[in-house]
């Protein structure tokens, strides 16, 4: 067990679970990883070893077949998998937020429908809210759903899905306008719509289309996708909640969640950067001794480990809070923030460690050094979250009179 990263006042099960995790990571991930990701290889032994383990169940109440841990258990232990390989730790948090929104937003019917097969894994989740032309402005959403008697319409094109193949539900948001006032403000005409699919590519249900994979300089293994509806027809009772127009609302709930979820991915792959740095700092000679002996590189050292106790500190704060039933975005936005910028300089500095030999496919860190970037953007670029974090301080710091 590394000093670094680590958690205290864990429970026993706590511990055995992040143990089981960490075990798992060393033997079925490490060794396999790179050449995954190399060849952009879905990972599908690693995510049947995962199943197994039970981790698709991992917050999901016991009442519904899961383990019913804490956000904190599950943000360690993606830390645990992002250390391994970030890209299944993406595998992992889509369906992660999606049983997120069932227990907090479902109806009992929809809870009882999904919950019990999301646990075992046999349902797997994915989230959709970006749109090509959106970027960071989700009010901005076109897609729309129109009712039609007993149904919903659907139509419009989503962009950014993790798992958008291999799911076989999605949590899509849509406008759903009609009839509303004129001035309603957007984000009171926006409804999360529970779509079921097939997995895999091209029509997966009548009205909706699957493209194949978007090509990504890291994050690779893990399918990421494009979703088109044309008249896709979904039965009312699939609306999340039951009632339309709260879509935003429970989207931001699971985005913040979410928020945790990359803080923690962040720290664990600035932990992964960090070994190869400092076990690489003692194999390389250079001027008759290890380069780990020269001043110059025992300073990027101890920077890189205290950057990685800093971010795991914040991350830790963000998901106790949350468990706590208090209201955490401000913590998770400092949390997501730093992890990520932590990590990307964490990255880089192993990177220069490796010299010429980080720019080689043929080591560990050139893989990192492609995945650190999307930390950076996903669930809400470094400026949203300086956005959110400046508004809530300004909240708590309000001058009075």
């Amino acid at each position: 067990m590394s000093r670094l990263a680590h958690t205290h006042g864990l429970t026993e099960v706590q511990e055995e679970i992040l143990s089981t995790v960490r075990d798992f990571v060393d033997k079925e991930i490490l060794p396999v990883a790179t050449e995954l990701e190399h060849r952009d290889e879905y990972p599908q032994a690693i995510v049947d070893g995962l199943r197994e383990l039970g981790l698709f169940g991992l917050t999901i109440p016991e009442e519904y077949g899961g383990l019913g841990e804490s956000l904190l258990t599950y943000a360690l232990c993606v830390e645990e998998i992002a250390r391994g390989w970030m890209s299944v730790s993406g595998i992992v948090n889509t369906h992660f937020i999606v049983a997120y929104l069932l227990q907090r937003h479902g109806t009992p019917e929809q809870r009882e429908h999904f919950l019990p097969r999301m646990a075992l894994g046999e349902v797997r989740g994915a989230f959709s809210m970006s749109e090509p032309g959106l970027g960071s402005d989700v009010s901005a959403i076109t897609s729309k759903g129109v009712r039609d008697g007993e149904e919903y319409v659907l139509n419009g094109r989503k962009m950014w899905l993790t798992n958008g193949g291999t799911s076989s539900l999605v949590a899509v948001l849509c406008r759903t306008d009609e009839g509303l006032p004129e001035g309603t403000a957007p984000h009171r005409s926006m409804t999360t719509f529970l779509v079921e699919k097939e997995p895999g590519f091209g029509e997966v249900r009548p009205g909706l289309t699957i493209p194949g994979k978007i090509e990504k300089m890291g994050y690779k293994g893990v399918d990421t996708t494009e979703l088109l509806m044309d008249d896709l027809r979904i039965p009312a009772n699939c609306v999340l909640g039951g009632s339309s127009g709260r879509g935003f609302y429970q989207m931001m709930d699971g985005v913040e969640v979410g928020r945790v979820n990359v803080a923690a991915r962040g720290c664990g792959v600035a932990r992964r950067a960090f070994e190869l740095g400092i076990g690489y700092a003692q194999q390389r000679h250079t001027f008759g001794k290890p380069i780990a002996q020269h001043q110059a590189v025992q300073f990027k050292l101890a920077e890189m480990a205290t950057k990685v106790e800093a971010a795991h500190a914040m991350m830790v704060n963000a998901a106790r809070k949350k468990d706590s039933g208090e209201r955490n975005d401000l913590e998770a936005g400092m949390a997501k923030y730093l992890a990520s910028e932590y990590c990307k300089e964490v990255v880089e500095d192993a990177f220069r460690i490796h010299g010429g030999y980080g720019f080689s496919k043929e080591y560990e860190i050139e893989r990192l050094y492609r995945e650190a970037p999307m930390l950076l953007i996903g669930e809400g670029t470094a400026e949203i979250q300086k956005m959110i974090i400046g508004r809530r301080l300004l909240e708590e710091y309000r001058v009075q009179g």
